[in-house]
């Protein structure tokens, strides 16, 4: 798609206000990144080399982004837009950029710092080339993108593909119109919708490609409804306790899909729809019974074992609490009203549980079930999504 790289490379630009000088200093700064990616062993085809040559990431960041401010706790957010001379090589390191906070607020909303949560960036590249290498995608494939975002991934899309086989669905309108104007800077014009990408976009259907750039919490069936027989779909499949995996389905012609795990400690932020509901009020930790627990909470520092405990304790939050000179780890879920809460009692770990069921008990069977099949790593865990939902199994033997 040689004629849509020549259009990004002519429209997108590569200096924004800093001219012609930065347009030299734009492309030397992409140059080094391409290097930076093939060198990681991550940008592996000619054909995806030659988009991220071609497309300029700084012409999806010209509203600037967000930089952490360092030794801020809570973690506090300050803008960095094209003015600063930082900006334009900061669009070009392998790092996310934080592009929207709180739902609403953009950088050029704010003069100083601001305190409330990332809703929306521009993932590192090197992520970004990852999933579409995985992707596997072939000249005349028609791809279904799940978040367009800041646009860059979508731009890489284009160039790939060409406009007519990328369709990008975006939940919140305001960064569909940003990701849409900086899109069409670069001389794309795929489909863009607006609405919530959980549900696909059904009149475009069906894809031979499905790629989410969000954590889902669980696949939802509309996504592999709408891909073909032997499509593929890529997703983040992230729990509420943030251990995530980046799992790659094949679609069967019977509306079901299977595959694996892919390793690397993936992380999005996850879906809107799929976020935790809030914590509320705290529940009795003092009532019922205590007992000395098999698995301790400092299992959950690792990321596999993290991952497999959500596995059984799906819709559970980690809060860490300071009571009575000592830290707790509550494990809440909110919905069911079950709690676990644990603390280290000399040198062992104890447990109270209230609620209905009893979250630390699943918790300690299926870890020890995983353990006892001596710990597989998650790129052997395999996963199923079918109308009862989605399943995630490990190798027992």
């Amino acid at each position: 798609m040689a004629g849509a790289g020549d259009r990004a490379a002519d429209g997108g630009g590569d200096g924004g206000s800093a001219g012609e000088e930065g347009s030299v200093a734009g492309e030397e700064l992409r140059a080094q990144l391409v290097k930076r990616l093939i060198d990681a062993g991550q940008l592996r085809s000619e054909t995806w080399r030659d988009a991220v040559t071609a497309v300029p990431r700084h012409a999806f960041l010209r509203g600037g982004f967000f930089e952490e401010v360092p030794g801020s706790a809570p973690t506090a957010w300050a803008p960095v837009g094209p003015g600063d001379p930082r900006w334009l090589e900061r669009c070009y390191e392998d790092i996310s950029l934080v592009t929207q906070i709180a739902g609403t607020i953009v950088p050029g909303d704010i003069r100083g710092q601001i305190l409330r949560a990332p809703t929306s960036s521009s993932t590192m590249p090197r992520l970004v080339v990852r999933m579409l290498e995985e992707l596997q995608v072939e000249d005349g494939r028609r791809v279904l993108e799940i978040g367009t975002g800041s646009g860059y991934s979508t731009a890489l899309l284009c160039h790939r593909l060409g406009d007519a086989f990328v369709t990008s669905v975006e939940v919140d309108a305001d960064v569909a119109v940003r990701a849409r104007t900086a899109l069409g800077s670069c001389g794309f014009a795929p489909d863009l919708v607006v609405g919530d990408g959980l549900a696909g976009h059904p009149d475009g259907a069906p894809y031979d490609r499905v790629i989410a750039t969000c954590g889902l919490h669980t696949v939802p069936h509309e996504l592999i409804e709408q891909t073909r027989p032997g499509g593929i779909v890529l997703v983040t499949l992230c729990g509420w306790l943030y251990s995530s995996e980046l799992a790659r389905l094949t679609v069967r012609g019977d509306g079901t899909a299977s595959g694996r795990f892919l390793g690397g400690q993936i992380s999005f932020m996850l879906a809107r729809p799929h976020l935790p509901p809030p914590l509320g009020s705290l529940p009795d930790l003092d009532s019922g019974d205590d007992r000395p627990a098999a698995v301790g909470a400092e299992a959950l520092h690792d990321w596999d074992t993290r991952f497999v405990a959500q596995l059984a304790a799906p819709r559970a939050q980690r809060v860490e609490l300071t009571r009575d000179g000592r830290t707790e780890h509550l494990l809440l879920d909110v919905e069911a009203g079950a709690w676990a809460v644990l603390w280290k009692d000399g040198g062992t770990w104890r447990v109270r549980q209230g609620g209905p069921g009893r979250i630390w008990d699943r918790v300690e069977a299926h870890v020890s079930r995983w353990r006892s099949c001596g710990a597989p790593s998650l790129d052997r865990f395999r996963i199923a999504v079918g109308p009862g939902g989605t399943s995630v199994s490990w190798p027992e033997g």
